[in-house]
């Protein structure tokens, strides 16, 4: 079990790390445009490849998308409550209780934790995820929100795209199938660099605050991601890649809404930054129950 856990974590934070070391060392690093390599093309080329050439149920994909739902909606009714108990601004800090850092961690931890079946169930959690930091996320930062902003998201049509071929059975030309299987190999790695180097630039404060928010995150993600693994009666697979997702920490996209509709940036930050560390020292714990090798109940 211990080499288990060792396959699935340790190439997550030989990556992250490298990130982070190549930012701390000085070196160039333009962060906008891998990004937007990332998110314009590596992440919708991975989404096609994975939904296509991997026949995931689509009923359990859906219900996949639905726990994410689910479970992003319970974070906010759970954030409300604990800024409000904390007298803290909730348009600062609910969404980093709500969005999960589901792609730039999450992804490869489900591939590696179960394989392509597992990667295309955290697919369906991280679409969700996505759309909704671009809606939710931007109007609770902004105060207001551009239907363009839905309009201009590939992983909205890569994802559309996948599923209608799932749905009618079609294949695509070999030729094309192999430039997206080649473009989505930039996306998994490029996003855990981009991790490590997004910590190693962040402008933390107030790391009391951090830490409780933090800590909230992750327990309130386990909680949450075992109450609908179980209610939701999802399969094995589904369950553990589910429990990933919703453990994950803050998203590094909610600093970027946070420093430009300035919402104390320095605040979100640190819980990015501390929910991240935090989510490293507990992934033998989550990845253990995620394959079910020890229990919670």
């Amino acid at each position: 079990m211990l080499l288990r856990l060792i396959e699935i974590i340790l190439p997550v934070l030989i990556c992250a790390s490298l990130g982070y070391g190549w930012a701390r060392s000085g070196r160039a690093f333009d962060i906008k445009m891998v990004t937007g390599l990332v998110t314009n093309i590596g992440t919708p080329c991975l989404i096609v490849a994975t939904l296509t050439n991997l026949r995931v149920s689509g009923g359990e994909f859906w219900l996949m998308c639905a726990a994410a739902l689910s479970a992003i909606a319970i974070f906010f009714i759970v954030a409300y409550s604990v800024t409000r108990t904390m007298g803290d601004d909730f348009n600062t800090y609910g969404p980093s209780l709500g969005f999960a850092n589901a792609g730039n961690l999450g992804l490869p931890l489900c591939m590696f934790a179960f394989g392509d079946t597992g990667l295309a169930l955290g697919i369906g959690y991280f679409a969700v995820g996505a759309i909704g930091q671009f809606t939710l996320g931007q109007f609770i930062s902004a105060g207001s929100f551009s239907p363009k902003v839905i309009a201009r998201s590939p992983v909205i049509y890569a994802t559309a795209l996948a599923l209608a071929l799932n749905a009618a059975g079609w294949s695509m030309p070999a030729a094309l199938n192999n430039a997206f299987i080649l473009l989505s190999g930039i996306a998994i790695p490029l996003m855990l660099i981009t991790l490590g180097v997004s910590l190693a630039s962040l402008r933390v404060g107030d790391l009391g605050r951090s830490l409780l928010y933090a800590i909230v995150r992750i327990l309130v993600g386990l909680a949450i991601g075992l109450a609908l693994g179980e209610a939701l009666s999802l399969s094995s697979t589904a369950r553990g890649v589910l429990l990933i997702q919703c453990s994950m920490p803050a998203a590094v996209f909610n600093y970027l809404w946070a420093a430009q509709y300035e919402r104390n940036p320095e605040a979100v930050a640190g819980v990015v930054f501390v929910s991240t560390l935090l989510t490293f020292a507990a992934l033998p714990v989550i990845i253990s129950v995620a394959l079910g090798s020890i229990s919670l109940s």
